[in-house]
């Protein structure tokens, strides 16, 4: 039979309300739509890979969520950097120095659970304000020390699972010197955050001493990249270099002083506070940043919108609400940082 997502499958819908009713299910419309869809793919795909590749993204989904969920509260880090960076090494140990930093400051940090920088920023961290999210590999990837016996380890078949637990759960993204996989997540979490595919979260890209990695990097951004035309002054606004540990603890603090998330209600911009801003604050940001308004929107404070209602936690924050130009999210993570002044 075909099988609808629209309330017409006879018996079938029937069953199923019978089964969440069975079990007992939080959200059942979302429930009953995940149910409809295993039941398509079974009906309209014969294919076992392509079944079996579904079958293993919700699995990893469903455990990424169970294992970060009692920790929802707490701001979390994400650490990219090499597998083959040495104990001994001084990046290393300013990775150590910089998560032990954040946690000092109720931060958590997520690595992807190898050694190298990964290794580091668990053990700067501590197992019990570390996750290690990790990838099964032929090679070069067995858990590390630190987290090896803790239950906030995760291991992925699929990579792209693994990338959407390291943005999903993370508030910031530092990026130390590393490899091939490095530079991938780099980029991909700059398209993200320049899309708007990604909420705006401090993206810090951490150097050594000498400033001989992500100097080169900046360097090839600024003479190929932006002399070409392919990017924007603005996008330059989308990550900050540092050599020092302890500015790019500030650098993500300094993100949530009174920014503290945002959503999209349709074509409406809502950005959470910590605290409320004065109007003369909003015309201040309204005379700044007008550009990121669209044509005959301004900036309005106000309270929760009622589609926030599945956010109940943050229900009670203060909001200031736009119509967003949906370009410029280079300008988008100055005009925070601009909110962040006041």
């Amino acid at each position: 039979m075909d099988i609808s997502f629209n309330r017409d499958n006879g018996p079938v819908d029937e069953l199923i309300r019978q089964l969440m009713d069975q079990v007992g299910v939080h959200n059942p419309a979302l429930i009953r739509e995940m149910i409809l869809s295993a039941l398509k793919a079974g009906h309209e795909i014969d294919y076992p890979a392509d079944l079996k590749l579904m079958r293993t993204t919700m699995k990893e989904m469903r455990y990424t969520s169970k294992v970060f969920r009692p920790y929802r509260n707490r701001r979390k880090v994400t650490i990219f950097g090499s597998a083959r960076t040495a104990p001994e090494e001084p990046i290393y140990q300013k990775c150590v120095k910089f998560s032990r930093m954040l946690v000092e400051r109720n931060y958590m940090v997520i690595t992807g659970g190898g050694g190298g920088i990964m290794h580091a920023g668990n053990e700067g961290a501590g197992a019990e304000n570390s996750f290690a999210v990790n990838i099964r590999l032929p090679f070069e990837q067995e858990t590390n020390p630190v987290m090896s016996k803790d239950d906030k380890v995760l291991t992925y078949k699929y990579f792209f699972n693994r990338k959407v637990a390291f943005l999903k759960e993370a508030n910031a993204v530092a990026l130390f010197p590393g490899g091939f996989g490095t530079l991938d997540e780099a980029m991909e979490t700059l398209t993200l955050i320049q899309t708007g595919k990604n909420p705006p979260v401090p993206l810090v890209l951490i150097d050594g001493d000498a400033g001989d990695y992500w100097g080169p990097w900046f360097e090839f951004v600024k003479k190929t990249l932006y002399a070409k035309g392919m990017i924007s002054g603005e996008d330059f606004s989308l990550f900050t270099i540092t050599s020092d540990p302890e500015e790019a603890v500030q650098v993500i603090d300094d993100f949530y002083r009174i920014y503290h998330s945002s959503r999209f209600i349709g074509n409406t911009l809502v950005i959470r506070l910590n605290r409320n801003l004065s109007e003369d604050d909003v015309r201040t940001l309204g005379e700044e940043f007008g550009e990121i308004i669209q044509p005959g929107g301004h900036l309005q404070l106000g309270a929760a919108f009622p589609e926030e209602q599945d956010e109940p936690d943050l229900f009670h924050l203060p909001r200031l609400s736009f119509a967003f130009s949906q370009r410029n999210f280079g300008l988008l993570k100055a005009f925070i940082r601009r909110i962040n002044s006041f």
